[in-house]
């Protein structure tokens, strides 16, 4: 039974991550990364594959073997997060929100500048 939940969660996180391929408000690799993990409990094929997508493997083999994230995604991500809070900022209304938004964005932006780059970027 629990086999089958993690695999209805790693199809459903998979679902969510090619949503958030073409919708800017939807996050990929967060979901990839669940997907991923959750295929890694429940079905070798689905994880074998996940892991070796012409487009998303390297990105999930770098997380896997040296937590690294590339430096190309990491310059995107903070420039979108910056984008996010100044819509937000600019569109709610007190200071409240955007104080509370912009905690957020700052913790996830430590946390991906604080990750290294992978090993093939960084002989480079």
């Amino acid at each position: 039974m629990s086999r089958a939940l993690w695999r209805l969660l790693g199809f459903a996180c998979l679902g969510l991550a090619g949503a958030g391929v073409v919708l800017p408000i939807l996050p990929t690799t967060p979901f990839l990364l669940v997907a991923a993990w959750a295929f890694g409990r429940s079905s070798p094929e689905m994880h074998a594959w996940l892991h070796a997508h012409p487009r998303y493997g390297v990105f999930l083999r770098d997380w896997q073997s040296e937590g690294a994230i590339p430096r190309r995604a990491k310059i995107a991500a903070i420039c979108l997060l910056a984008v996010s809070w100044s819509v937000t900022a600019l569109l709610v209304g007190g200071i409240l929100v955007p104080a509370i938004a912009g905690g957020a964005m700052l913790l996830v932006a430590l946390f991906l500048i604080t990750r290294p780059s992978p090993a093939r970027e960084r002989s480079d």
